[in-house]
């Protein structure tokens, strides 16, 4: 499955980029392969369409605003957030006519960024854990490219089995490979998976991110997969410290996405700075692109032609893929690109 190809994964929603961008004036992003512009309406509320002028198809996110509405630097052609133009300067007309118009999109600020949908969604923006809590705190890590699909990335985040390689030298333990079995609970449209995972505190002990002397320890992991390439990852210590990461991986073309990530916490500052934060979960994020940016974009999501292996602990993964195969067929939109 390439990411880009499949009219369905355009119905979700996608982290685009943090609202306070759009201060600057119109910003470009390249969504599932389609070029977007992005600005504040006069609401001051982000909106999004496709970055092409239906006049001579000049890039609209080289324009500014006029009145919250996008303003074409070729000709002048003005377009509101719906994608109607409201007014060109070259004719007296007070209403432009109707067939002058572009592509807007679906459009929504959550948790500091611009959620953009390229169809009709099928579903809303996930609401995660701890974030409407006041005893948390959300801490900004990452925004990104990455080089690889987004499937893997998220089967990734659920993989008990690669802690213990990829991350050997901070806190996985390579002389116990076995990895710890794995609960999961389906929903709507996605899941939850639950495991116990022991960690060596290699890590810890040079960044200091957890704020405990203990050597090793064990995390309690409940981990939420939100269709299609979202995931959050709430991780208990047996302190009491919760470390809830949540990851998104929006796909920029087949093989890139813009990876979006930040963490809630019910610590303080004064405790743990989010700079030791930031510090322990970018070097578990580089061990793990070390990795996923040599695996093939094109992920195989019908398990029936065998063109990956699989072992008992890919259980999320494998239902990621049936999970998402199912979506696919129920359309009639899966194409032969495996």
């Amino acid at each position: 499955m390439l990411q880009t190809k499949q009219k369905a994964l355009k119905s979700f929603y996608y982290p685009v980029m943090k609202v306070e961008a759009l201060q600057d004036g119109p910003q470009s992003f390249k969504l599932m392969g389609q070029n977007i512009v992005l600005w504040l309406d006069d609401q001051n509320k982000p909106a999004a369409a496709i970055d092409r002028c239906c006049h001579r198809t000049s890039k609209l996110s080289k324009g500014w605003l006029r009145e919250g509405c996008i303003v074409c630097p070729y000709h002048g052609w003005t377009f509101n957030r719906d994608g109607k133009c409201t007014w060109f300067p070259q004719s007296e007309l007070e209403d432009p006519p109707k067939v002058y118009k572009i592509q807007g999109y679906r459009c929504e600020e959550r948790y500091g960024y611009v959620w953009v949908a390229l169809e009709e969604p099928v579903t809303g923006i996930p609401v995660f854990r701890y974030s409407d809590n006041p005893e948390f705190r959300k801490v900004e890590e990452f925004y990104e490219v990455i080089h690889c699909a987004a499937l893997r990335l998220m089967e990734n985040s659920f993989d008990v089995a690669h802690v213990n390689f990829v991350h050997k030298n901070t806190f996985g333990d390579i002389d116990n490979p076995i990895p710890p079995r794995v609960s999961i609970t389906p929903k709507e449209w996605g899941f939850e998976a639950n495991m116990e995972i022991p960690v060596h505190n290699k890590l810890n002990q040079k960044v200091g991110a957890l704020n405990m002397e203990e050597e090793r320890t064990v995390r309690k992991q409940l981990s939420e997969w939100f269709m299609p390439f979202i995931r959050q990852t709430n991780i208990t210590y047996p302190t009491g410290l919760i470390h809830s990461i949540v990851t998104c991986a929006t796909p920029i073309d087949d093989a890139t996405c813009q990876l979006v990530q930040f963490v809630y916490r019910n610590d303080r500052e004064q405790d743990v700075p989010a700079s030791s934060i930031i510090a322990f979960d970018r070097t578990v994020v580089d061990e793990d692109m070390e990795v996923l940016e040599t695996t093939e974009i094109n992920v195989s999501i019908d398990l029936t032609k065998k063109l990956e292996n699989h072992m008992l602990s890919d259980q999320p993964g494998i239902m990621m893929r049936k999970m998402l195969l199912g979506l696919l067929n129920e359309r009639g939109e899966l194409e032969a690109n495996e």
